[in-house]
């Protein structure tokens, strides 16, 4: 029996491991398609953190992954695999701009924003209630139902983005532009005397990082934390503890999907300043990836959104930069990284118990 590994390194030197050998089968991926790895990576880096405006860009992707990442992990507490994130932050995409056309030409700016981020948190949290409520209920698997919803999010949207929402006078499915829009952040700089190159970055950053702060004070500073830690564990066990294990999965789903939803507050009235079809890009789904690789803890979770943030952005400049390399090779770095944190997490896990910890290694000598 090998000897559980220290926490710091299960939570540090795993994903770092995994991380390692990703990067190092997709160098021999672009050594095979004639290329230097160095050279890739460097650009790749470049492009990501150096050039001017690209961290801003780096740091806008991570935003969105902050919080679908955080959306997952929430649930996983409970074992709950929430694959809704797509259709939650949809939905939640939805309540900010209903919310932005209603109000925006009536109310000042100072109050809308406040009001648009408590509906992406609301409508988000509503599309994932009816899932844990099913699952709560009715023993209907999460997985199932939020992937269904997932698409009745995008139909919804289609549905009102070309019909009674589509901006008049036009046949883009697209909402209006609307007024109340989040400060970016290279004008803040630029306004305290700072030259910043511009970029989509918006104060939302601000506000994936105070989620972060909430959900560990939540999960491992409160007794329903404690309480929804204990389900995760083992069911039976939070049975005969006395937890209401229906309502908490409708509350942990709810707030998994609140979670979700807030990630339209920085593609819509952040960067977009509009609601468009399909912005949710896969950001839900690559938030999956983030809680996996950030072993569903906040700050992992900042850590490996930061790691997906400068591939999406680094990405871009590796198609600029080589003819042979494209967005595709791109996503094929993210697949391994998806496969060696995701499927392959625990690969190295009894390797490196063994070489940690010496009474391990004399059992098996």
């Amino acid at each position: 029996m090998t000897t559980p590994l220290p926490r710091w390194a299960d939570l540090l030197v795993i994903p770092l491991l995994n991380l390692l050998l990703a990067f190092l089968v997709a160098g021999l991926v672009v050594a095979l398609i004639g290329e230097n790895p160095w050279r890739a990576l460097t650009v790749m880096l470049q492009g990501a953190f150096v050039y001017p405006g690209s961290l801003g860009y780096t740091l806008y992707y991570a935003t969105n992954f902050i919080f679908t990442g955080l959306a997952v992990a929430v649930a996983f507490q409970a074992r709950l695999f929430n694959i809704g994130g797509e259709g939650q932050a949809a939905i939640g995409g939805l309540g900010v701009a209903l919310v932005c056309l209603a109000l925006d030409p009536y109310l000042p700016v100072v109050l809308v924003i406040p009001l648009a981020i408590l509906a992406a948190a609301i409508f988000g949290a509503g599309w994932a209630f009816l899932p844990g409520l099913l699952q709560a209920t009715r023993g209907s698997h999460v997985v199932i139902t939020t992937i269904m919803f997932n698409f009745i999010a995008a139909g919804l949207l289609v549905a009102l983005l070309t019909g009674a929402l589509m901006r008049p006078g036009q046949s883009t499915p697209q909402t209006r532009n609307l007024d109340a829009l989040l400060p970016k952040v290279h004008e803040i700089l630029r306004a305290v005397g700072i030259d910043a190159a511009p970029s989509p970055l918006n104060v939302s950053i601000v506000i994936a990082l105070l989620a972060c702060v909430g959900v560990w004070l939540l999960v491992w500073r409160t007794p329903f934390g404690f309480r929804v830690r204990t389900l995760g564990e083992s069911e039976p066990a939070a049975r005969y503890a006395g937890v209401a294990v229906p309502r908490t999965v409708i509350v942990v789903m709810c707030i998994s999907g609140a979670l979700a939803g807030l990630m339209a507050i920085n593609e819509v009235i952040g960067a977009q300043g509009k609601l468009v079809l399909n912005y949710t890009a896969g950001y839900g789904f690559t938030g999956i990836a983030v809680a996996l690789m950030g072993r569903s803890h906040p700050v992992g979770i900042v850590l490996a959104s930061l790691l997906f943030g400068a591939l999406y952005q680094g990405g871009t400049e590796l198609s600029f930069e080589f003819d042979t390399i494209d967005r595709e090779m791109v996503l094929v770095i993210q697949g391994l990284i998806i496969l060696f944190s995701g499927a392959l997490a625990f690969m190295l896990e009894r390797p490196l118990a063994r070489l940690l910890t010496p009474r391990a290694r004399l059992a098996h000598g």
